[in-house]
């Protein structure tokens, strides 16, 4: 069990989340994540089935059992799937541009934009 408190510690401090935070993205109740952090309670199904259903990064064997790796490793088995994630990163940002330029028009420079999610994460695009 102390295992499991540590990986969760792992994924709070990952997304750089407070108790509070993370209990909030997860739809749980800051005490139940007290009570697990502390050793009180062990975690349910349900607890677990939240963590993985909002941070696609945790495995189930590695949360559960340490096993694998956190975050995701990517799948690089595929020779096109470095190319398929530096388009998909251009995409992004070919909008993200149109979205600025349409928001600001005067001639400041934008620095870098920073989007809020509600699960607690963010984003963070800086201009190359």
């Amino acid at each position: 069990m102390n295992d499991f408190i540590i990986r969760l510690q792992e994924i709070i401090k990952y997304y750089d989340l407070t108790a509070s935070s993370f209990a909030k993205s997860i739809d749980v109740q800051r005490s139940s994540i007290s009570h697990l952090l502390s050793g009180r309670n062990k975690p349910s199904l349900d607890f677990v089935m939240k963590v993985l259903n909002t941070y696609e990064q945790v495995e189930l064997n590695w949360l559960i059992k340490g096993e694998g790796v956190f975050p995701k490793e990517k799948d690089l088995s595929y020779p096109n799937n470095l190319f398929d994630e530096v388009t998909e990163l251009e995409k992004k940002k070919s909008n993200t541009n149109t979205v600025v330029k349409e928001l600001y028009s005067d001639n400041d420079e934008i620095e870098r934009i920073i989007i809020f999610y509600k699960n607690g994460t963010f984003k963070k695009y800086v201009e190359l």
